[in-house]
């Protein structure tokens, strides 16, 4: 039996390869979109992929498993759970609680696991030739993680679905009660881990075992239902929004996209063009170098672990948008786009310097150190703006923050005061960085950057507050 774990770390996303070495068959669970990774791993492990499978209609990345079959031509094996609107709208195999299927001699069981969606499917694994009713392990996508459970939430934040929260985590209390009683022995392989927004507390750790979660995982060592309930919608960090988005595109047919594009290198017309139309010019550079000067009207998403999140946070589906980048990263900035869907990259520009040269201004992001604040926030001549996460946010504070979230922010510019300074802040100065640029794009000439954000200001001994302002 073959077995590998395929780990993207921007999304914290987790897909699997179940290979028969015996018949050459190979089966790819919850595949990210860019699916030259997988068909490489079978072209050197001499396998054939001919089975795809997904646990749910997922949220938070869009799926390549659309993607493999036109490339493969391999079927299928989608969920039939969850009644009429959570139906795959493509041709599929339907699986239902207790279906099975063999790739090779390796045999895959269905098992309805609702809570974090209706459909939910976990996928039972028994390698039969080494022992044929005894299951080595269970791909349990957004059902069980390491550590947590998923989130019953989206649905209704991210979605729109109103009252379906409740109704999701008591599904997950008793679904959570099949796999308590499953075997201790048994790997539990999930489809993501510790960043991910799909939870609210997951292990950093690849995988588990059944015993093991039973054992140390919160949601498994309840008692109560209704305090299970309570607990597990408390507490949950804002669903970038985005995810409504994948929510659809992964139920519906859509375009399919069979290789990483390569954007074209922009003129210096170009990119002034799309600035002028107002349209999202991406500067994937760091924070540092967004700071000491960038292109007016560019807004600054690094090219780090988060910049899929962010991306998704910022960008609209159905707008072209451009990238500043050079040549080095455009392949990896351009995977983690298409990873979420965002394929309308119009082009990219290399630098910021040929801008520069060619005679146009650079702008700054004015900065404000420890000292400073600490000293002006205690005289009152200025504001500050917490663009943190709320569960952060109410931890702990710099005392009379107002609170707004980062994703949240474009559609909210006019809660932010044009006419005293304001400090926009976050925990280490990269949420601040895109906030900041986001508001210098809208003409806000009063904000300035704390880049030591929450963190420093904590370290330093300065008060905090956990109070709400007003």
């Amino acid at each position: 039996m073959f077995f590998k774990q395929i780990y993207e770390p921007g999304l914290a996303h987790a897909s699997y390869m179940v290979g028969c070495q015996k018949t050459g068959e190979c089966l790819v669970i919850d595949a990210k979109r860019d699916i030259d990774t997988y068909i490489d791993i079978a072209r050197q492990e001499r396998l054939r992929i001919t089975h795809l499978a997904e646990t749910h209609i997922h949220a938070d990345f869009l799926s390549g498993t659309r993607e493999l079959a036109d490339v493969t031509g391999a079927m299928m094996y989608l969920s039939n759970e969850g009644g009429a609107e959570w139906q795959y709208e493509f041709d599929h195999v339907s699986l239902t609680d207790g279906d099975t299927f063999m790739v090779g001699n390796i045999k895959i069981e269905t098992m309805h696991t609702p809570g974090h969606t209706p459909e939910h499917i976990s996928f039972l694994v028994t390698d039969t030739p080494a022992a044929a009713d005894v299951p080595i392990m269970i791909f349990t996508g957004d059902f069980v993680f390491v550590g947590d459970v998923g989130r019953p939430d989206l649905l209704e934040k991210a979605a729109g679905l109103v009252g379906t929260m409740e109704v999701g985590a008591r599904q997950m209390w008793k679904s959570l009660a099949r796999f308590k009683a499953l075997p201790d022995h048994i790997q539990v392989h999930p489809a993501h881990g510790a960043g991910s927004a799909c939870g609210k507390a997951l292990g950093a750790i690849p995988s588990s075992t059944v015993g093991y979660e039973k054992l140390v995982n919160w949601a498994l060592r309840h008692t109560s239902e209704d305090a299970f309930v309570a607990e597990l919608l408390s507490g949950q960090p804002e669903p970038p929004s985005y995810f409504a988005m994948m929510k659809k595109l992964n139920k519906v047919e859509r375009p399919l996209l069979d290789s990483v594009p390569s954007p074209k290198r922009l003129t210096l017309g170009e990119l002034r063009d799309i600035l002028t139309s107002n349209r999202h010019v991406i500067d994937t550079r760091s924070k540092v170098s967004f700071a000491g000067g960038h292109i007016p009207g560019t807004i600054n998403i690094q090219n780090n672990k988060a910049f899929s999140t962010w991306a998704g946070w910022v960008l609209n589906y159905d707008e072209p948008f451009a990238l500043i980048t050079d040549e080095e990263n455009l392949d990896d900035v351009v995977r983690k786009l298409m990873r979420i869907g965002l394929d309308g990259v119009a082009g990219y520009y290399p630098n910021v310097t040929d801008w520069q040269d060619a005679g146009h201004e650079l702008e700054e992001v004015p900065q404000i150190h420890l000292d400073d604040l600490v000293a002006h926030h205690a005289d009152g001549s200025l504001s500050v703006v917490d663009v943190r996460a709320t569960s952060e946010y109410d931890a702990g504070h710099i005392p009379g923050a107002m609170h707004l979230h980062a994703g949240y922010l474009q559609g909210r510019t006019n809660e932010i005061p044009r006419d005293t300074p304001v400090v926009i802040s976050c925990q280490a100065g990269d949420r601040s960085s895109i906030a900041i640029s986001i508001l210098q794009r809208e003409g806000f000439t009063n904000v300035v950057n704390f880049p030591q954000g929450f963190a420093g200001w904590n370290a330093a001994g300065a008060p905090v507050s956990k109070e709400r302002s007003a």
